[in-house]
């Protein structure tokens, strides 16, 4: 198939690598100029385990082409995916400017029937408006060309997103016409084992999926969340707790937890997203509220721990901090709560030392820029040299199991705060470590 995806970010590279990998021949398009001759010279923008070495085995084979010439991709497809941003509006709603620009030059340059894909994560109502707005354009050309909308949410997780998208568990597609979903059908068939992962169904209803499945995550976290605080103040242990119940198979083990809150580019979004949806047709959501409130606060957990540790003048302090990351193998510092930790730390006087394999740049470059009070090292053991206490923000796979006799020996005082409650606390008390939990009282 001849296909068109709009966007380079996180979901249209991705989108476009495994459909190209497919056999499908696939321009990728974006108005970044500096970004598309980066992607020809094989410089991936972001960090994907596999994206890099699948970007470029399509590239050389010719299958995958980047482009900034919007025009010339859509005469040469028959579909066209919109994987642009939908970044928060300053009210927390869904800002549609970049998706509507797209579906402007779709219709403004289209010369055959095109099948239009609403990739990105949009609120209800949005294939209205593309429809609408290619309908426009086509007008002001007094073509009568004809086209479908179509709703096609990704569910693709950072870290693990090339097999999201070469395995999905689940294909959602909203379409209201027998034609476009024979052709979505053909299009994701070569993915799945049998058809029926492609789930279809109307074009609202799978716009409301993402925002649902996304919704009841965020929720289990900090479901999870709340009941580490109560944990904490009654003498429970979260961790057992979080045993007891996961072992129920109505509940499962998937999304509980506890930490020092969820971050990245689709929860805190999609779910202030869904909450100004509802709003606009007149239902105040209770729940939804909940879990944005106890997420924000969970961020403060941490720095509330030390605060009790050592004093709300963190000044002459120095704190290792591991992870900067939202999640690991990522570097991805979106809503992290790393971010929330160090300013809180360093607004009270103290010093960072901050380690994360791959995010370093994203902190230097845009999150933590204008913090002097940070420094950056290039191991996870430099970053301990000298500290009063280490702090464990983000669950990368070498914090996992970390040589603990010599961590002993590069903090000024062996002292822990396990933001993601990665370590055994019995082992730690065995090594003589002050080990702080999310959840367990102290």
């Amino acid at each position: 198939m001849k296909i068109a995806v709009v966007g380079t970010g996180y979901v249209g590279l991705v989108t476009g690598a495994c459909l190209s990998d497919l056999g499908n021949n696939v321009y990728c398009v974006d108005v970044d100029e500096k970004k598309v001759n980066a992607l020809k010279s094989g410089q991936i923008p972001i960090y994907e385990p596999g994206l890099e070495q699948l970007v470029k085995s399509n590239f050389d084979a010719g299958r995958l082409r980047f482009t900034t010439d919007a025009k010339e991709a859509i005469l040469a497809s028959d579909i066209c995916f919109i994987a642009v941003g939908t970044p928060m509006g300053e009210d927390g709603s869904a800002d549609l400017q970049y998706v509507l620009q797209v579906a402007e030059t779709i219709g403004t340059y289209m010369e055959h029937h095109m099948y239009v894909i609403d990739k990105s994560t949009v609120p209800v109502g949005t294939a209205k408006k593309v429809r609408e707005k290619i309908q426009e354009e086509l007008d002001k050309r007094g073509s009568l060309l004809t086209f479908d909308v179509i709703s096609n949410p990704e569910f693709l997780k950072e870290g693990t997103a090339i097999e999201d998208c070469s395995k999905p568990d689940r294909i959602v597609i909203g379409t209201d016409n027998n034609k476009a979903a024979k052709v979505m059908r053909e299009l994701y068939l070569p993915l799945v084992k049998n058809s029926e992962s492609i789930i279809f169904m109307d074009i609202a209803s799978a716009e409301m999926t993402k925002y649902t499945a996304n919704a009841m995550l965020a929720t289990k976290i900090s479901f999870m969340n709340e009941i580490s605080n109560i944990c904490e103040r009654v003498g429970a242990d979260v961790n057992k707790v979080r045993l007891g119940i996961g072992s129920d198979k109505r509940i499962g083990f998937s999304f509980i937890y506890p930490g020092c809150g969820y971050g990245g580019s689709c929860f805190p979004k999609d779910v202030q997203a869904l909450i100004k949806t509802s709003e606009a047709f007149g239902y105040k959501t209770k729940i939804l509220n909940a879990v944005e409130e106890v997420n924000q606060s969970q961020k403060y957990i941490i720095p509330e721990k030390v605060e009790k540790r050592f004093g709300e003048d963190l000044n002459g302090k120095t704190f290792a901090v591991w992870g900067l990351a939202f999640k690991p193998d990522t570097d991805d510092m979106r809503q992290a709560a790393a971010i929330t930790i160090i300013k809180e730390l360093t607004k009270r006087g103290a010093k960072v030392k901050a380690y994360d394999p791959k995010a370093e740049q994203e902190a230097q470059e845009c999150y933590l820029k204008d913090n002097d009070n940070v420094i950056y090292l290039d191991s996870k053991y430099e970053a301990l040299k000298e500290a009063d206490a280490m702090i464990l923000a983000t669950e990368w796979k070498e914090f996992k199991a970390p040589d603990f006799i010599e961590m002993k020996k590069l903090l000024k005082q062996p002292v822990i705060f396990d933001g993601r409650n990665q370590y055994d606390a019995e082992r730690m008390d065995e090594l003589g470590f002050e080990y702080y939990q999310i959840g367990v009282a102290k």
